[in-house]
This record gives C-alpha cells, sequence and structure tokens, in this order.
C-alpha cells in the first residue's frame, strides 16, 4: 500500500509501482468512486481492450418465461 498526500491544488500522484501494475499511461482518463470512506481509481480501458472478454460464456441458461 503505498501513502500519497493530496496539494493543494487537490492532485495526487499515482506512485510508480502502482502505475506499471495496472499499465496506466499518461494521458490515460480513469473512473473515481467514493465508496463508503474510501476512493476507488478505475482505469478506463478501450472498448479493443475488453473485446472477446466473454468468448466461452455458457449461454445455455434457462430463461424466465416474462423474458425474450
Amino acid at each position: 500500500m503505498e501513502k500519497v498526500r493530496i496539494s493543494p491544488k487537490y492532485q495526487i500522484v499515482i506512485p510508480k509501482s502502482v502505475r506499471a501494475a495496472l499499465d496506466l499511461v499518461p494521458g490515460q482518463d480513469v473512473e473515481m468512486i467514493a465508496h463508503g470512506d474510501r476512493i476507488e481509481v478505475i482505469p478506463v480501458r478501450p472498448l479493443r481492450a475488453v473485446r472477446g472478454f466473454l468468448k466461452g460464456i455458457d449461454t445455455t441458461v434457462e430463461r424466465e418465461t416474462d423474458r425474450a
């Protein structure tokens, strides 16, 4: 766990170890979510990066009769 300080302009620096672990690059978008008493920073991945991540999923699940 890395500790960071908020600047007077409310900016933070993402530690190098975290940037490397998440493959973050300058200019990349992230989403910030307040979750209870913590902040979650979620990298926004390009659509091409998530293409095919559901490949092989079992689609033979029985559906409810009122659903299409």
